[in-house]
C-alpha cells in the first residue's frame, strides 16, 4: 500500500473549470481571479480579499505598503517555515524570533517581552490549521503601554498607530477562534494556495484585508492590487479590451499577481470547501482515537468550544523518543510506502539564519518540538483502511526503534 504525504485534491470539476479557463482564451489575470477574490471574501468573511502569486509575495507585499524602513522590525514565531521571516527581509525589514508554546502557537509572553520601539508588525503562524490567540495578542498591541511605545517610520503605520497585526494562515483557512474566521480577528490574514494546502491553486496566495478605520478597505483593496501589477492602473484583462489600452504607472509595485488558470483550480475547491474540510476532519479525528491509547503519543490539538482546527496537518509529537530515533521512524514508515514529514525545522537551526545570529539555544520549545515530531498523512482522499495501515505501522515502527 502506497500512501503519499499530500497529493492535491484534482476532481472532474477542477479539470473543468481549469478547461474552461484555457478555452476562453484568457489565462493571466482575469474573471477566474476576480470570483475566487469575491469567493474568499464570502467564505473568509473579510472585508476584501486580493488574490497574489504565493502567501510569500502577499505578505511582502502587505509589509512593503506598511512602509518598512531599515531598522524596523517585524515579530514572528522560531517554529515556521523560512518564509515568514524571509517576507520580512525581502521587505526591508529585521525578523525577530520568539519561542511557540507547547500547543505550537506563538508565546504572548514572549512577544511582548519582544516589543520595542523599532516593531511594526507581528506575523503569528496558524501551524497546521490550530488558530493562535489573536484576541490577547490584539489586546496587547492595543493596550496604552505598547502603543505608547510605538515609533511610527511611514504615514500608513502612523495612520494605524499601531504595530500590525498579520496572521500567518498559509495552514488556516476554515479554521475559528471564538466562532471566528481569522480574517475577522486581525488588521490582515494571508493565505496560501500552495500546492500542498487545503485548498490550492497550484502556486498561490490570498490576502485578506481588515484594516481598522480611518483606512477604507474598499481604497485599499484597489492600492494593493496596483502594487501586485508593477504599480500599473489597469490589470493586463482590462487593457486587453478594445480601445482600451491606456494605463499609467503611478508607483513603485511588484509582479505578484495570480493568473486565470490557477484561480480556477482554487475556485472549484472552494465551491466545495466545507466537504473537503469536512474530510480532512474525518482523517484527524480517526488518527486521534487509534493513537489516544498510547501513553507515548501526544495528539495535536483538539477541537474546543473556543476553536477549531483547519486539519491542515496532523504533528503528532512522540514522547519519550529521540531526535535520531524519530528519523529512524519516519524511515521504517518509508520502508512501508508511507511518506510522513517534519513540521518544521526550527528557523534558528537554518544556516542561513544561524549565520545571521539566532542560536537555537534562545528557543528551547521549539527546538524540543521539532525532536520529536512526526507530520502524518491527512487529506481528503486517504481512506479509513490507509489511516489504519499507517497507525498500525506507526506502533510498530515506534515500539521496533525504541528498544
Amino acid at each position: 500500500m502506497k500512501i503519499p504525504f499530500s497529493p492535491p485534491y484534482i476532481d472532474e470539476d477542477v479539470i473543468k473549470e481549469v478547461n474552461d479557463s484555457l478555452l476562453s482564451g484568457w489565462i493571466t489575470t482575469g474573471p477566474k481571479v476576480a470570483a475566487l477574490e469575491k469567493g474568499l471574501q464570502e467564505y473568509c468573511k473579510a472585508k476584501r480579499v486580493n488574490c497574489v502569486n504565493s502567501w510569500t509575495s502577499g505578505a511582502i507585499l502587505m509589509l512593503h505598503w506598511l512602509g518598512l524602513k531599515e531598522g524596523d522590525e517585524v515579530i514572528v514565531p522560531s517554529y515556521t517555515y523560512c518564509a515568514t521571516a524571509m517576507s520580512v527581509m525581502d521587505a526591508g525589514g529585521k525578523p525577530v524570533m520568539v519561542d511557540i508554546k507547547h500547543d505550537l502557537t506563538i508565546d504572548i509572553e514572549k512577544i511582548k517581552q519582544a516589543i520595542t520601539p523599532r516593531t511594526k508588525a507581528i506575523i503569528p503562524v496558524d501551524l497546521g490549521g490550530v488558530p493562535c490567540d489573536y484576541k490577547k495578542i490584539m489586546e496587547l498591541i492595543c493596550s496604552k503601554e505598547i502603543k505608547d511605545l510605538f515609533a511610527p517610520t511611514s504615514s500608513n503605520q502612523e495612520k494605524l498607530g499601531r504595530i500590525l497585526l498579520i496572521s500567518d494562515s498559509a495552514h488556516s483557512l476554515g479554521a475559528t477562534f471564538n466562532r471566528k474566521t481569522i480574517a475577522e480577528l486581525v488588521d490582515v490574514c494571508i493565505l496560501s494556495l500552495h500546492a500542498v494546502k487545503n485548498l490550492t491553486s497550484a502556486e498561490g496566495g490570498a490576502i485578506c484585508l481588515n484594516l481598522p478605520e480611518p483606512f477604507d478597505n474598499d481604497e485599499l483593496y484597489k492600492e494593493v492590487r496596483i502594487l501586485s501589477l508593477n504599480g500599473q492602473t489597469k490589470d493586463a484583462f482590462s487593457k486587453s479590451q478594445a480601445g482600451a489600452w491606456r494605463y499609467d504607472i503611478v508607483a513603485h509595485g511588484m509582479k505578484f499577481n495570480m493568473p486565470d488558470v490557477n484561480a480556477a483550480i482554487a475556485l472549484a475547491q472552494l465551491r466545495k470547501y466545507d466537504y473537503l474540510l469536512g474530510e480532512r476532519k474525518r482523517v484527524y479525528e480517526r488518527y486521534s482515537t487509534l493513537l489516544k491509547e498510547y501513553h507515548w503519543a501526544i495528539l495535536p490539538q483538539q477541537d474546543t468550544k473556543e476553536l477549531t482546527t483547519s486539519y491542515h496537518l496532523y504533528p503528532l509529537r512522540i514522547n519519550p523518543i529521540t531526535e535520531e530515533q524519530r528519523d529512524k521512524l519516519i524511515q521504517y514508515l518509508a520502508e512501508k510506502d508511507i511518506a510522513t514529514n517534519v513540521h518544521y525545522i526550527p528557523m534558528p537551526m537554518l544556516t542561513l539564519f544561524k549565520n545571521m545570529g539566532y542560536q537555537i539555544e534562545d528557543y528551547p520549545v521549539a527546538y524540543d518540538t521539532y525532536t520529536r515530531e512526526i507530520s502524518l498523512p491527512i487529506y481528503p482522499q486517504l481512506t479509513n483502511q490507509q489511516i489504519d495501515y499507517i497507525v498500525n505501522n506507526l506502533v510498530e515502527g515506534y515500539y521496533n526503534i525504541s528498544l
